[in-house]
């Protein structure tokens, strides 16, 4: 697997237009064939795909964007970060790239932003045609998910700020330790991730990032009707393991989405691309 450094030096930033301000975007972009568009965590990159990214690239090019806020895109401090404005930035990607079509892939946070794209398409005001969906762990059910400790105290106005000025890796590996499997060495992920999260003063803005929190509630209603409503092909792919989206979310999902496909991966926490990788290709590519 290549390093973060490896992944981000492979890729480029491309500027975007977001609202009145343009946006230096990271965009990994890998492979040829239709296209597969690949959103990632909450506090990571697009670099969480790299297990998986070069068997997907032999049948689909494959464009992998890190948001605003993460990885190695624009972190701009004095920003309200808001899940509807990275769906715009999606959107814009899609349309520097000339991308008309395309099979979405999806996990954590990105879920609801995906379910936001899904809104707009229900609406008849995304120009992209989505091929089909699938999507990994995540709060498609938002009054179901159960954030990580220190993901709600980032959100505390007050302490956030002061907690993620201090973030050392070893605080940050045993924060994320619980969202992995018990049999899974997340060492090596858990330092990826930090690289990521803390890069080009990532600690500024990582409270104002957990505000993904509140606006999903928000919007729960909205983004919950469109994913059980639409007609684009939704599938899923589930580590049973995972304490955040956990045995509820995967009920309400199987009665909300009955003729969805779901593979379960019973040894699997909150991360399957990391943690099970090759049965997360498998599944992507229907094998």
């Amino acid at each position: 697997m290549e390093s973060i450094e490896e992944w981000w030096a492979s890729g480029e930033q491309v500027t975007v237009r977001l609202g009145d301000t343009d946006r230096a975007i990271f965009v990994r972009r890998m492979g040829s064939g239709p296209a597969m568009t690949m959103l990632h965590a909450f506090l990571s990159s697009s670099h969480d795909w790299a297990r998986v990214a070069p068997a997907l690239a032999r049948r689909y090019a494959l464009l992998l964007p890190d948001f605003l806020g993460f990885g190695a895109s624009a972190k701009p401090v004095e920003h309200s970060y808001a899940l509807h404005e990275q769906a715009d930035l999606v959107e814009a990607l899609w349309a520097l790239e000339g991308i008309t079509s395309t099979v979405v892939v999806a996990h954590d946070f990105a879920v609801s932003i995906t379910q936001e794209l899904l809104a707009r398409r229900a609406e008849g005001v995304l120009s992209v045609d989505l091929k089909a969906v699938h999507l990994l762990n995540g709060g498609v059910y938002p009054h179901l998910y159960r954030p990580e400790q220190a993901s709600m105290a980032l959100l505390d106005p007050e302490q956030g700020p002061k907690l993620a000025a201090t973030l050392t890796q070893e605080m940050f590996a045993l924060a994320m330790k619980p969202t992995f499997a018990g049999g899974f060495d997340p060492s090596e992920d858990s330092a990826t991730i930090y690289q990521a999260a803390t890069r080009d003063g990532g600690r500024m803005v990582a409270s104002r990032l957990a505000g993904y929190i509140n606006d999903r509630a928000a919007h729960s209603e909205r983004w919950v009707s469109a994913l059980e409503q639409t007609d684009v092909p939704v599938s899923f792919v589930w580590g049973m393991r995972d304490p955040v989206a956990g045995p509820d979310m995967v009920d309400q999902i199987r009665a909300g989405r009955p003729n969805s496909p779901f593979v379960a991966l019973p040894d699997v926490a909150h991360w399957p691309a990391l943690e099970a990788s090759e049965q997360v290709t498998s599944a992507l590519l229907g094998a």
